[in-house]
């Protein structure tokens, strides 16, 4: 069988001119790895140049990625002279950041660039925010502290306004340390010396930097509930008004008005409800206005849509996952986010949505982010082409003796997890949960991933739970077992399907299997000691395989498997278990007959 090949023959990597402050510097990408297409054909003076924040969108903002001066030290010195330029949003470690170095536990990154603020935002707040920084970030502007950040995965925000002092050009700096699996810190499946299923280590800025002002009297948040049973839409606005401002809320169908509230907290009627499923991803527009003397001096767009989250038991007993009040067998890929030239960040929003959209056509209709947490434009894609997500919390690096039980109740032990380490967690998790609660595409949370520095795991559900009680908590995918009021029991097993544990009090799910692999050649981070859970050399022998274990499936799902995932989207680095390899230049499988296997393993139940 012949490869199926899904992006244009590849050109030569990109040796482009960009200036800066200092005029016109050369950016080339570092390395000799696999890139894609889209990394091949990166335009350095016009990265990532979509607006970050497809949920609060204001009319003007300033994109800072683009070349920046950087420079690596030991942790405790500042740097006499900068070491070159570096392209943000990359990782240092990465290829597109054209340096392609490794941070150590005894290091700091810095950044530094110059900017000018507009005219036009003279008299308002000027906000400058960051998608991901991993993983302590401290920010100067013009030599003053404007603030520091922990957490490599949740968005920061400073409030620059009070430190630019008289004209209009200055200094931006920023101080990253990264101590990786050094220490508990979440990392997710980063660390010093990759091998295996762990993966390069990602330092620094890797999603997009950028401005905004505001005004004084402005929207901070805001969060919408939909009740598809009440037909009702509940909004909450979380703004810095002053007294006698208000806060108009507008919910718009098709681009026509269909309700309108004012207040902090509404409850919106939704005439003519149209629901939200992946068959059918209607979204509503949003738009939140602050008021004063009947106009407007603040406004965000943004998004929302009616969908709803539940379970019930079907005639047998089992407990099934609802969309919309109807059962669904929710199946998808393990989806680990990671890119052969950007390692964390992709190289375009094109290719960020890519993903999405190829797992899509593969028939699939849900994804397991795994112990990664994405732009939020990745959410917006999913909310948009309708894809279902089960967001894991990325793992935090567990260097204890705790003991993997994951064949019964009972059996393992929580990871000795210090008490700045679990601070971190609780610190993280939070912040992604608030910065990610809006989008419509996530139905579950997973706080834990195979015992991986699992810890407390009653109190991190409760904690969940409290910070969002309208999804399902996947509390331990694969992990330490535990009778918790956590709603979902997930295994783990490879490469095929298996049944090992049923609890009748649970939605019971089959949270990895698989794990296939073939190394295409030429497609490949390494010319050998590639690895697959089981391995493979022909498109046919795949496939046949898949079909098989899907066929497995099936079989499980009456006895109770309410969804399942399978490893994984892409290779990764020396894992070649992906359905396209890890350069996204190959689909592995045939297509039709991959989306047909798919579809019916969903619709069997």
């Amino acid at each position: 069988m012949k490869l199926k090949h899904i992006a244009a023959a590849a050109f030569a990597a990109i040796a482009a001119i960009s200036c800066n402050t200092e005029g016109k510097v050369e950016w080339t990408p570092a390395g000799d790895h696999i890139m894609t297409v889209w990394g091949e054909n990166l335009d350095p003076t016009n990265v990532l140049a979509e607006y970050p924040r497809p949920q609060m969108i204001r009319d003007q903002w300033m994109n800072l990625n683009g070349l920046w001066e950087y420079a690596i030290t030991p942790i405790d010195a500042a740097p006499e002279k900068m070491d070159g330029h570096i392209l943000v949003p990359f990782a240092v470690e990465s290829a597109l950041s054209g340096v392609g170095r490794a941070v150590t536990e005894n290091d700091a990154l810095w950044y530094e660039r110059e900017f000018t603020v507009p005219e036009d935002w003279a008299g308002q707040r000027v906000l400058l925010h960051f998608g991901a920084v991993d993983w302590k970030a401290e920010v100067f502007v013009d030599e003053q502290l404007a603030g520091e950040h922990t957490g490599g995965y949740a968005p920061c925000s400073f409030d620059i306004t009070d430190l630019l002092g008289k004209g209009r050009r200055h200094t931006l700096k920023l101080k990253v340390t990264d101590r990786t699996d050094k220490w508990f810190q979440p990392r997710g499946k980063q660390v010093s010396n990759p091998e295996g299923i762990w993966y390069t280590a990602v330092t620094g800025i890797w999603q997009t930097a950028w401005m905004e002002p505001v005004p004084a009297a402005h929207i901070d948040t805001y969060y919408a509930v939909s009740d598809i049973d009440a037909g009702t839409l509940a909004v909450s606005v979380d703004a810095a008004v002053e007294e006698g401002d208000v806060i108009e809320v507008v919910l718009l169908a098709d681009g026509a008005p269909v309700a309108k509230a004012e207040g902090g907290e509404v409850v919106l009627s939704v005439p003519d409800m149209k629901l939200w499923s992946p068959a059918d991803p209607y979204l509503y527009d949003l738009e939140i206005k602050v008021l004063r003397d009947g106009a407007a001096i603040d406004c965000v767009k943004g998004y929302t849509a009616m969908r709803k989250i539940s379970y019930a038991r079907d005639d047998a007993g089992h407990k099934r996952m609802l969309l919309n009040n109807q059962p669904l067998f929710q199946y998808g890929p393990l989806d680990q986010g990671w890119w052969p030239d950007g390692l964390y960040t992709a190289p375009s929003d094109q290719a960020l949505a890519f993903d999405i959209e190829k797992t899509k056509e593969m028939g699939f209709n849900l994804i397991r982010k795994h112990v990664k947490v994405e732009p939020a434009r990745w959410y917006w894609h999913c909310d948009r082409l309708g894809m279902l997500v089960w967001q894991d919390m990325p793992s935090i690096a567990d260097n204890s003796s705790g003991i993997w039980g994951n064949r019964a109740y009972d059996t393992g032990t929580d990871s000795q997890v210090t008490e700045e380490g679990k601070a971190n967690y609780y610190k993280e998790w939070s912040e992604i949960i608030e910065a990610f609660k809006p989008f419509p595409c996530i139905i579950s949370w997973v706080p834990f991933n195979e015992a991986w520095g699992q810890f407390d795991t009653e109190e991190v559900v409760k904690f969940t739970r409290a910070l969002d009680p309208t999804r399902l908590i996947n509390y331990a995918s694969g992990g330490n077992f535990i009778k918790c009021s956590g709603d979902i029991l997930d295994l783990h097993n490879y490469p095929h399907p298996e049944m090992y544990l049923y609890d009748k009090d649970y939605i019971n799910i089959l949270g990895e299997y698989g794990g296939i692999g073939w190394p295409v050649q030429g497609h490949l981070w390494q010319p050998d000691r590639n690895w697959g859970y089981v391995q493979f050399k022909s498109a046919d022998e795949v496939l046949d395989t898949y079909e098989k274990y899907a066929d497995m499936l099936i079989g499980l799902i009456d006895d109770g498997f309410a969804g399942a995932i399978y490893t994984q989207t892409t290779d990764v680095e020396i894992e070649v278990n992906g359905l396209m390899t890890y350069d996204r230049k190959v689909v592995k499988l045939d297509m039709d007959r991959l989306s047909s296997i798919n579809r019916r393993v969903i619709e069997s139940m």
